[in-house]
């Protein structure tokens, strides 16, 4: 027996100190909820699903769940998910994700839709086109495009030309429409609505009446604006345009004479070929 006495004390010490270790650990863990300066929560309201701009929010799209108090700021969020019933959004919000004040129109503002959105110092004008001049469908709400039209130019010789005539254009809509003319097959097109000044606004109406239009999507990061000339036939094909093309000069080489005499008797005569 003596010599099992010492693995005996061995093995209860270890099951002693393995229960108090356990009984620390639970003490500890209920500490950390209870007192004061622990970990705490609040009820913050969010979307049940994705919102696109312009929704008018109803109660069955929101609810609350917990976030660490602090980690957003208190002024921004809703507590009580029952005051956002009505309210428009100017920004679309993702499933679970907090609905702040700031994505939120004005409480004045009933209505939803474009009219909600825009700008109140803009305009709100739609164009139509095919999928290959909308980017083949990538163009999408919140991207900025460049809107480039293709005319004749009022010249005699109507002198095809195309021109980026606006540049670093929001979206704010995005659609579809079916068209049909006469007994065609029906076909759809993009209808893509872009935010503009009212200046910008008349320049778009006169480009669609007048030529073809086409969009270029710009990166997110990218605003600057480019002034160029525009392309025609001839600097597309020549690299150079038509203000110095219509100006070529074409000078007729005379070549020089050859001179031939010609002997008759006495009589000598020249003769230029």
């Amino acid at each position: 027996m003596e010599k099992y006495k010492s693995l005996i004390l061995f093995v209860a010490a270890v099951l002693v100190a393995s229960f108090t270790a356990l009984l620390a650990y639970n003490w500890m863990k209920s500490k950390s909820f209870t007192e004061e300066g622990s970990i705490k929560t609040q009820e913050v309201a969010v979307s049940t699903t994705y919102l696109p701009m312009g929704t008018v929010i109803k109660k069955q799209m929101v609810k609350t769940i917990p976030f660490l108090k602090g980690s957003l700021p208190e002024t921004e969020v809703f507590t009580d998910a029952s005051l956002l019933n009505g309210r428009v959004l100017i920004s679309p919000v993702n499933a679970n994700e907090p609905i702040l004040k700031s994505r939120l129109a004005p409480d004045s503002v009933s209505g939803g839709g474009v009219a909600a959105i825009v700008d109140p110092n803009k305009r709100a004008m739609a164009v139509k086109i095919d999928k290959v001049s909308g980017v083949s469908g990538f163009i999408h709400p919140g991207n900025r495009v460049d809107v480039l039209v293709s005319l004749n130019k009022l010249d005699k010789k109507r002198t095809p030309v195309t021109k980026i005539v606006l540049q670093n254009i929001l979206v704010i809509a995005t659609g579809t429409e079916i068209q049909q003319k006469d007994k065609e097959k029906a076909t759809s097109v993009e209808v893509i609505t872009l935010e503009l000044t009212p200046d910008e606004s008349e320049r778009l109406a006169l480009a669609t009446s007048q030529g073809k239009i086409q969009l270029a999507l710009r990166n997110y990061s990218n605003a600057e604006e480019v002034a160029s000339k525009g392309v025609t036939i001839d600097r597309l094909l020549y690299g150079m345009p038509v203000e110095k093309s219509s100006k070529r000069k074409y000078v007729r080489r005379t070549p020089k004479a050859t001179i031939v005499q010609l002997i008759k008797g006495s009589t000598v005569s020249e003769i230029k070929f």
